[in-house]
């Protein structure tokens, strides 16, 4: 099983003034242990369940540049993109420098978007969530066509609600970025992610199981390859000793019993860097062959 981190509570000791410092340390530390993949939560304002938006949030696709200036191996991604912040070209332009820049280890996690109250905070077209859905499947889409060749597909892209004239991506992905759809709708998000994508992203509750084997049913009537897909899960993470640590580790076998692939753990409180710290040394050796 491997192991990630998503970066998504700012309320860092400090304050703004020590931010790129502790965002550095967190990040050079999950380089060095081993982590797989950190992610940064792609909002302009902290969401209700981490104290809502008088707390401190920062942009996403430039923590994730600072992310990877500061690291050699650990690989990067949104977690997830709201298809809603950005049109799909730029998207794609936004994941293809980040991969160039951080050496091929840039992947794109995206989803339709909740967050209705940030994005009419800041003037952010907000569609209906049909209409985000559609936006959705257009929007990997393109991506696929831009990522495709040395300098993308370049032929037009004439949707329900995006045009290209001409999907051309110059310099292209260093490595193809893979793509990870969030959320685990059983209707239209698991089937989209059978249809499109590289990963899915779930949470670890009772119905695990039971998503597992709806997403599995989508890829047979899409003709794809369950097996081919990342079961991917996002939690929260707490281990600050020991126990919670060894806790933690079993917590994931369990899910690695369920065929769970990798488990990205949300850091949240004050003292993340010691999470960091124990994790690698406690939990990761523990759950690499679960």
């Amino acid at each position: 099983m491997k192991i990630g981190l998503a970066v998504a509570d700012f309320a860092w000791e400090g304050g703004a003034p020590r931010m790129a410092d502790t965002l550095a340390s967190i990040s050079r530390s999950a380089d060095d242990a081993g982590f797989d993949v950190i992610g940064v939560a792609d909002h302009v304002w902290q969401g209700p369940h981490m104290g809502g938006p008088e707390q401190p949030m920062l942009e996403c696709f430039t923590t994730l540049a600072t992310i990877a200036a500061h690291t050699r191996r650990i690989r990067v991604m949104p977690m997830v993109a709201g298809v809603h912040f950005r049109s799909p070209g730029m998207l794609a332009k936004s994941v293809t420098t980040l991969n160039v820049l951080s050496g091929g280890r840039a992947d794109l996690g995206i989803g339709a978007g909740w967050y209705e109250e940030e994005a009419l905070g800041l003037g952010i077209p907000f569609p209906p969530l049909a209409e985000r859905f559609e936006r959705l499947e257009e929007t990997v889409r393109i991506c696929r066509s831009m990522w495709d060749g040395e300098r993308g597909d370049e032929k037009p892209f004439d949707g329900v609600h995006h045009r290209l004239e001409r999907a051309l991506n110059v310099p292209q992905n260093l490595t193809v970025p893979k793509i990870m759809i969030g959320g685990g709708g059983e209707k239209k998000t698991l089937r989209l992610v059978a249809r499109h994508a590289d990963a899915c992203n779930l949470y670890p509750g009772p119905d695990l199981g039971d998503k597992l084997d709806v997403l599995r049913g989508h890829c047979e009537s899409e003709g794809t390859d369950y097996d081919a897909i990342e079961k991917t899960c996002i939690m929260p993470f707490t281990a600050g000793d020991a126990a919670s640590a060894d806790e933690l580790a079993g917590v994931l076998r369990g899910l690695g019993g369920l065929g769970v692939q990798r488990v990205i753990g949300i850091l949240e409180g004050a003292d993340q860097q010691r999470q960091v710290e124990v994790i690698g040394e406690r939990v990761l050796s523990a759950v690499a062959d679960a």
